[in-house]
């Protein structure tokens, strides 16, 4: 049987690229496989109804949008995963164009398949959301109007304690208005008290100084007379001395005359 040659680019680097593409989905797909394969594949003719699943996707906790996230996750690994093995048997089949197109075009189906369900999803996803807000602010809209009396009641009482205030406020001001010429004239007398006692400071300063200043004179003129006095009292011992000399030299002088007087009454004796 003759084959007629491919009217494609040459297999031999071209698959060699498909098979490692290959390997490489088949290596991030294979944990994948076997949660794919135990749930059934939808009919890819068979179109999901938007509509009728929304009510329910409004009350579907948040952990079953994660599982069937994680269901078409699958599906997508798969899909991809299932290609690759396609493409790979194409090139042992003799019209390999033809059975890429067919792969493809079944890869192509189920993955506008699984991104209608895709966004069927992020649409129940974004109503749930949408109905938990509601719901909340539902419930907040309730809180605030069963807490509104509260509410109404303690902004009563802050505009009466605000109001309190303002008044006590205003007392407090008449009051010290109505004291300022008390307070102006007991300031008044403080002043005076101060400035007397400022001066009877100053004058006991002063008069200190002024004691302390004639002790120092009147200790100084002591000291000059104990100076005078011992002075004096040396004169009076130098005088004292000098008489005495004086009067010593006179009584030798004295006797000397008597002796001399002896003498000379001694020798005129002698002499008759």
């Amino acid at each position: 049987m003759f084959r007629s040659p491919p009217t494609t680019l040459p297999i031999s680097r071209f698959s060699v690229a498909l098979r490692a593409a290959q390997v490489a989905a088949a290596v991030f797909a294979l944990p994948c496989i076997a949660l794919a394969q135990t749930a059934p594949a939808p009919d890819a003719t068979s179109q999901p109804d938007t509509h009728a699943e929304a009510p329910l996707a409004a009350s579907m906790p948040s952990n079953a949008f994660d599982a069937r996230q994680k269901a078409l996750d699958q599906r997508s690994a798969q899909n991809d995963y299932t290609y690759g093995v396609a493409v790979h048997q194409c090139y042992d089949t003799f019209f390999v164009n033809t059975c890429l197109g067919r792969a493809r075009d079944k890869m192509r189906d189920v993955k506008a398949q699984i991104r209608s369900e895709q966004l069927s999803l992020d649409d129940e996803r974004r109503a749930a959301r949408a109905q938990q807000r509601d719901e909340q602010e539902a419930l907040r809209r309730v809180q605030d109007e069963s807490e509104a009396p509260q509410r109404a009641a303690a902004d009563e009482r802050n505009a009466q304690a605000y109001e309190e205030k303002q008044r006590q406020h205003a007392l407090d001001a008449a009051k010290r208005n109505a004291e300022a010429p008390q307070r102006a004239q007991n300031q008044a007398a403080y002043d005076q008290k101060q400035a007397d006692f400022q001066r009877k400071l100053d004058q006991a300063h002063a008069q200190a100084a002024q004691d302390a200043k004639e002790r120092a004179e009147r200790a100084q003129r002591f000291g000059q007379k104990q100076v005078d006095a011992a002075q004096h009292k040396a004169d009076v011992e130098a005088r004292q001395k000098q008489a005495a000399q004086k009067a010593q030299e006179k009584q030798q002088e004295q006797l000397q005359q008597q002796e001399q007087q002896k003498q000379l009454r001694q020798e005129q004796q002698d002499s008759e």
